[in-house]
C-alpha cells in the first residue's frame, strides 16, 4: 500500500502517502537493455549493407525516445505527501515534482474530511478542509485505497478530537 502511518510519537501521528511504482529503477534496466536487443535482432540481417546505416539513427533514436519517457516518468512520480496529527495542530506537506513544496496547517477540531465521490478529478477524491483552504490528499491512489484512507482520516481525527475536545 503506497501510504503508511508511523508509529505514533508525543508529538503525534504521522502519515506518509507516495505514488505506486510498477516499474522498480532495476526493472527499468532491465526493460531498456531487452528492448535495445530486441531492436537488434533484425539488423543482423542487414549487417555489412548500407541499410544498416539508414535504420540504425531511428533505432538509437526509439530507445532514447523510451529512456527520456521512463525517466520523465519517474521524476513526475517524485511526490511525497506527509501529513501530521497532534493535539492541536494539523500540517500537510506535499514535495510534488521539482522537489516544489506545498504546506497547509489546521487545528484538527476544525477539520473536516470529505469525499467526492464523482466530479473530482479522480474517483473518490479526498480533500481536507477547516483551514485557509481546501487541500487534496492521496489524489494519486487507487479508489480503493483512498475509500480506506478516508477511514483511517476519520477514525485518527476522532480520536484526536475526543481527547482535545473542551
Amino acid at each position: 500500500m503506497p501510504y503508511e502511518w508511523l508509529p505514533p510519537s508525543p508529538e503525534g501521528e504521522r502519515l506518509h502517502l507516495w505514488p505506486y511504482r510498477s516499474l522498480p529503477r532495476r526493472g527499468f534496466v532491465w526493460f531498456v537493455g531487452g528492448t535495445a536487443a530486441l531492436i537488434t535482432l533484425p539488423l543482423f540481417a542487414v549487417l555489412g549493407t548500407g541499410v544498416l546505416w539508414g535504420l540504425l539513427p531511428f533505432l538509437v533514436l526509439a530507445i532514447a525516445a523510451l529512456w527520456w519517457g521512463l525517466q520523465k516518468s519517474y521524476r513526475d512520480g517524485e511526490i511525497l505527501e506527509d501529513l501530521e496529527i497532534a493535539a492541536a495542530h494539523m500540517r500537510l506537506v506535499r514535495q510534488g515534482p521539482g522537489r516544489r513544496v506545498q504546506s497547509w496547517e489546521a487545528n484538527p477540531y476544525w477539520v473536516r474530511v470529505t469525499r467526492h465521490a464523482h466530479g473530482g478529478p479522480v474517483p473518490h477524491y479526498l480533500t481536507l478542509s477547516g483551514g485557509p483552504r481546501e487541500v487534496e490528499i492521496g489524489a494519486f491512489l487507487t479508489p480503493d485505497e483512498r475509500l480506506r484512507l478516508e477511514g483511517d482520516l476519520r477514525a485518527r481525527l476522532r480520536v484526536c478530537n475526543r481527547t482535545t475536545a473542551p
